[in-house]
């Protein structure tokens, strides 16, 4: 029997069957090398850096979800620049979110233009250009932190016709809000270490495909290149996983209520959230996503204001990252991004909803 409920998947996901007396997760397997066959050498395990069943469980789980294979690494930008270097190659052109997580614009506009590959930005929201001559186009929707939102199946449709490879970030959505290889996308990146996982007490990033060929050269990348999660990471992730469904309905209920909270307010200016049905991304993101993200995006006014709103705040934390726990903040211009001096990207976490509306009320007020 299948069973399609979110929960349900999530649970379930990447476990063995049942064994009378074993754990319904595996703890953690923590090993270098492991013992060989005497003779015919290694069988599934050889090496701790290609082989871990506990990481092999969770890209098991994770791939239920995305709907592909998977390869976990260390950390979103692992993955995100193992997938690159392993798709382009010198005299490439790259077609890269001009919105759209600012360390990965910094590493096309370091290490891989110093590797001869091209690249061209884009706003996530377009206007898209031709995609003739271009060999991969990552799209990251909804854009961090801008939380503009593109067409994944319309620009796929683009790329494919004109030669081109696809990725999609789907970081911020997870694969419970979309799946982008059902979409039309070739590769899957994203950060787990953000609502994947949730618990703001893991690196993680993997990479999804169904294309065979792409996985083989991602498979060996990493094997080269050794940026793997550690087996109790790996485990951390899996376990992290069961709740998933529950914590993005609250963070996500918790969004509609504090953005309509900011949107009524005259001190606080544009103000982002593509489940307002005012924002300019709602009606792409309501035809093609299952479920938006509680994340918020709005401006202040200035540096200065950020400053007194997050110390003002009693249950919002200054810090960066999204997707976790507890309700945080950060002014993205501090890190290098092309933002306002005073723009916010707010990620709801699981708290009370009344509480929240109280403590942004109150904070804002003094700010």
């Amino acid at each position: 029997m299948t069973f399609d409920g979110d929960g349900t998947r999530v649970v379930h996901a990447g476990l063995p069957d049942p064994v009378p007396g074993e754990p319904f997760l595996p703890g953690p397997v923590f090993a270098a090398p492991y013992h060989l066959d005497p003779v015919n050498g290694p069988g599934v395990n050889g090496y701790g850096r290609p082989d871990n069943p506990t990481r092999r469980a969770l890209e098991a789980a994770i791939g239920e979800l995305e709907g592909g294979a998977v390869l976990a690494f260390a950390s979103g930008q692992a993955a995100i620049t193992a997938m690159l270097l392993s798709t382009v190659r010198s005299g490439d052109t790259v077609a890269l979110p001009s919105d759209g997580y600012y360390a990965v614009r910094a590493f096309a506009e370091g290490t891989l233009r110093d590797l001869g590959v091209k690249t061209v930005l884009v706003p996530t929201a377009g206007p898209y250009p031709s995609f003739s001559g271009v060999r991969l186009v990552l799209l990251e929707t909804p854009a961090n932190p801008g939380l503009d939102v593109c067409d994944i199946r319309a620009v796929s449709a683009a790329a494919h016709a004109a030669g081109a490879l696809v990725a999609v970030d789907n970081t911020t959505p997870t694969p419970l809000g979309q799946r982008p290889l059902e979409l039309g996308a070739d590769l899957v990146v994203a950060s787990g270490t953000k609502a994947l996982t949730g618990h703001s007490d893991v690196l993680l990033g993997y990479v999804a495909t169904n294309d065979d060929e792409l996985l083989a050269k991602v498979t060996t990348w990493r094997a080269q290149t050794g940026g793997i999660p550690g087996a109790f990471d790996s485990w951390l992730a899996h376990r992290s996983l069961a709740t998933l469904d529950l914590r993005l309905a609250r963070q996500s209920a918790n969004a509609v209520v504090l953005a309509e909270l900011l949107a009524g307010r005259p001190d606080v200016r544009h103000v982002r959230f593509p489940g307002l049905p005012a924002d300019p991304s709602y009606a792409v993101a309501a035809a093609q996503m299952r479920r938006i993200p509680g994340i918020i995006g709005f401006d202040l006014g200035s540096a200065e204001r950020v400053a007194r709103f997050l110390t003002a705040s009693e249950l919002v934390f200054a810090a960066t990252s999204f997707g976790g726990l507890h309700t945080t903040a950060d002014r993205r211009a501090q890190w290098g991004e092309d933002t306002a001096p005073g723009f916010v990207r707010l990620s709801c976490g699981i708290e009370d909803a009344a509480d929240l509306v109280a403590d942004l009320t109150a904070a804002l007020d003094a700010a």
